[in-house]
């Protein structure tokens, strides 16, 4: 009797050396499944830009994956950033559906979305929340979410998850989050430093990475749900971030922080209402507290 090892599984994540592509890699590693990652920025993973069809197709029709994540953007909602976001997103997206759907119809694949592409009354939003073209960020992900239906008409497996607000240690300090916890760490240690803030009351979900990864994992593992957002469903303002922040340390914030004159923010609460993820059984585990542990150290 001849017996055959069994095909590994393999996948390709695009946008790998992100904080997402990070857990998303390790979760699947995890899972004994081999990650081929591709990343603009220099690595130890495969150099390359998802928005050049020709490398998207040969790596897929070559790797014959069984899985596909997107998940490279410029996270800003600058226009300055218009025609990278198209190139990245838009067009990435496009390359991706066009290359498995000629050359590995099997494969499964995952984009992801945002939450700021919705209309935003400051309630919970969901996945069946209008989209609003508020800034070229969000018109590359509406335009994304068409793309991705539009294939499924076509038979192809495509997910859609849209991000809320969520961090890690991974986190560059260009975002508040973890500006806050790392000036927190360094006035534990001695520093004087003032931080300065925009909007203290503006409110938002503190959800972790690795959280969100395992809550892709699912949904790319089931058939039922193929769009859902993807978050906590807690909002807290950046002042309750602040306060737990520096109570970790044991440390008054008030001498350390000043607000910006003439600051308007971008939203002023911005939370999901996570119901049909959580239907096909995802929880987050870690909570504001705990990233703030997380990011601290």
């Amino acid at each position: 009797m001849v017996f055959f090892a069994a095909k590994k599984m393999k996948a390709l994540i695009f946008g790998i050396n992100g904080q997402d592509g990070f857990y998303l890699c390790s979760l699947l590693q995890q899972q004994k499944i081999d990650v081929i990652g591709i990343s603009r920025s220099k690595s130890d993973w495969l150099y390359g830009d998802v928005g050049d069809f020709k490398l998207v197709s040969e790596l897929i029709k070559k790797e014959q994956p069984d899985y596909v994540f997107h998940l490279a953007a410029n996270s800003t909602t600058s226009h300055d950033a218009l025609f990278e976001n198209h190139q990245t997103i838009s067009t990435g997206t496009l390359n991706i559906l066009e290359s498995v759907y000629r050359y590995s119809k099997r494969t499964k694949i995952f984009l992801s979305g945002s939450g700021l592409q919705f209309v935003n009354k400051g309630v919970p939003i969901s996945e069946k929340d209008e989209f609003y073209a508020g800034s070229p960020y969000c018109v590359s992900r509406i335009q994304s979410v068409y793309a991705a239906r539009y294939y499924r008409e076509l038979g192809l497996s495509v997910y859609v998850g849209y991000f809320f607000n969520h961090d890690s240690p991974l986190r560059s300090e260009r975002h508040i989050n973890k500006k806050i916890a790392m000036a927190v760490q360094r006035i534990a240690d001695g520093s004087k430093e003032i931080i300065e803030i925009g909007n203290m009351n503006t409110r938002k979900e503190f959800s972790f990475a690795g959280d969100i990864m395992k809550a892709i994992w699912m949904l790319v593992n089931q058939d039922a749900v193929h769009e859902a957002v993807i978050g906590s469903g807690k909002a807290y303002s950046i002042k309750d971030w602040i306060e737990i922040c520096f109570q970790s340390k044991k440390i008054d914030w008030h001498p350390f922080i000043v607000t910006k004159e003439n600051f308007t923010a971008e939203y002023d609460v911005l939370v999901s209402a996570p119901h049909l993820i959580r239907s096909i059984g995802w929880q987050p585990e870690v909570d504001i507290n705990g990233l703030a542990e997380l990011m601290i150290k």
